[in-house]
């Protein structure tokens, strides 16, 4: 993800979580953290369909956000930008990989579930009008993958 792509991205932002969207500002202070950060977006025909961004302070690693525009539900975008994460992630030695979703959301637990996110928590209130299921992921002994 670019400077030149934070339009496009709040834009789908706004229209995916009118709730609970992050501001530009979070967003373009989370582009500036290089040292620990890394955001990814997704392009269909030129247009951006998705993004994706994860903390990395190893061993340890979150994934900041994520999200996919409706009209690209169902084609592997969610689990391309999911995968893209997880080996960052492992190329920068993170091994627990941590995440938060609204606990009202089965579709992106669904998605987790299958990279081997389990349930580990819950934060009450986390979200606006949701709580949060917290999921964590452990790399397989002797790889970060």
């Amino acid at each position: 993800m670019a400077a030149a792509d934070v339009d496009a991205v709040m834009a789908l932002e706004r229209a995916l979580f009118p709730a609970d969207a992050w501001s530009e500002g979070m967003l373009r202070d989370e582009l500036a953290e290089t040292a620990t950060r890394h955001y990814v977006v997704a392009l269909a025909r030129g247009a951006l369909v998705g993004y994706a961004g994860l903390r990395f302070v190893p061993p340890e690693g979150d994934v900041q956000t994520m999200a996919v525009a409706e009209s690209a539900w169902g084609t592997g975008i969610g689990g391309a930008l999911l995968t893209e994460l997880l080996v960052r992630a492992a190329e920068r030695g993170v091994g627990h990989m941590f995440l938060e979703v609204r606990s009202d959301n089965p579709r992106a637990q669904k998605l987790y579930g299958r990279f081997g996110f389990t349930p580990i928590g819950i934060r009450r209130g986390y979200y606006n009008g949701a709580d949060a299921l917290v999921m964590r992921r452990i790399a397989e002994e002797g790889t970060h993958e």
